[in-house]
């Protein structure tokens, strides 16, 4: 079976990669995913409060007075809380590149210009065949407009194509008024490639302790459905490759996902669940299912369900839109 795929320029034996996660922290680890099959490694992201730690000197400076200003300490990150500092993360780049034979793709956390050009080169000379930028930004600010958001963003990946030779991936929000019309900017900015989409840490509320619950809880297969109605409505639109990241557990999720237009899957979710071989029984799975309904390459089904395929997407879109609330009956 021909499960062949590409994706960043990199042509990849299927589209089952692992997408940024702490199993990288740990070598064993990474070489229990290189075994059970994985197309290629996202390391989890270097944020850019790090950077700018490092660069400011302030990590000493927080130590020398913490006790003289806890409360306004209380909204920054300890370094401790990070789990790889700026120079640990570069030595464990080197390090699965020594121990892998797939692409390493490094990521980068944040969403401001300063401090990522030095990184960026850093992280390309240590080893990682590809960067990832993840652009995790809330605007809270209503004096802020939508458009000044998406263009930190742009201004972020014209500055690191500029510093780098290996291709830059974007890690986007779904949270944007055209995102067609933004995923389009970045591709005229020099991005490779999209990641749709970064999970936003959604807070609960602990009404007995009156605080958040900043509680990080594992995605499960019912976030696939956003990611399928982008990716099914960008294809077509953009020339640079699609990856998922959120909602692929099974090998039917795979399915979905590559019928709706991605190029490359990152499970993340199912592997801190269930361990690295969960990725050879959903290829496995794959596989199955294309050999039972006669598909004979990835490529065959590729896109396959589209709003390409549709001859008027607009009117599909909304009208099943409508289709769907006046259909429904107690």
């Amino acid at each position: 079976m021909n499960l062949n795929t590409t994706y960043l320029g990199f042509k990849l034996p299927h589209p089952l990669m692992a997408g940024a996660s702490p199993l990288v922290d740990d070598l064993d680890a990474v070489k229990r995913l290189e075994d059970a099959g994985v197309s290629a490694i996202v390391m989890h992201s270097l944020f850019e409060e790090q950077i700018t730690r490092e660069q400011l000197g302030t990590i000493l400076d927080m130590e020398l007075n913490s006790a003289n200003s806890a409360e306004a300490l209380s909204y920054f990150p300890e370094p401790k809380e990070f789990r790889l500092g700026p120079e640990n993360y570069l030595e464990q780049v080197r390090r699965i590149k020594a121990a892998v034979g797939v692409p390493v793709i490094a990521s980068l956390n944040g969403i401001s210009p300063s401090g990522w050009l030095d990184y960026a080169r850093l992280v390309e000379q240590a080893g990682a065949d590809a960067i990832e930028l993840n652009v995790y930004y809330l605007s809270t600010d209503p004096k802020e407009s939508g458009e000044a958001v998406e263009q930190r963003s742009l201004d972020v990946v014209k500055i690191v194509k500029a510093a780098v030779k290996v291709p830059v991936a974007v890690k986007l929000s779904p949270f944007h008024s055209s995102l067609p019309h933004f995923v389009a900017a970045l591709e005229a900015a020099g991005a490779d490639g999209v990641v749709l989409f970064n999970r936003f840490l959604q807070p609960d509320i602990d009404v007995e302790h009156l605080e958040a619950d900043a509680t990080l809880r594992l995605s499960t297969s019912s976030e696939l459905l956003l990611r399928l109605r982008w990716l099914a409505i960008l294809l077509g639109q953009v020339k640079h490759p699609m990856a998922i990241s959120g909602g692929v557990h099974t090998s039917l999720d795979a399915i979905k996902a590559i019928m709706a237009g991605a190029s490359a899957i990152q499970v993340v979710s199912a592997l801190l669940a269930h361990g690295p071989d969960r990725l050879n029984t959903i290829r496995e799975g794959l596989i199955h299912w294309m050999e039972e309904h006669e598909y004979a390459s990835l490529a065959q089904m590729h896109g396959s369900m589209s709003l390409a395929k549709c001859p008027n997407p607009t009117a599909y879109t909304r009208a099943n839109y409508m289709r769907i609330l006046q259909g429904w009956r107690p």
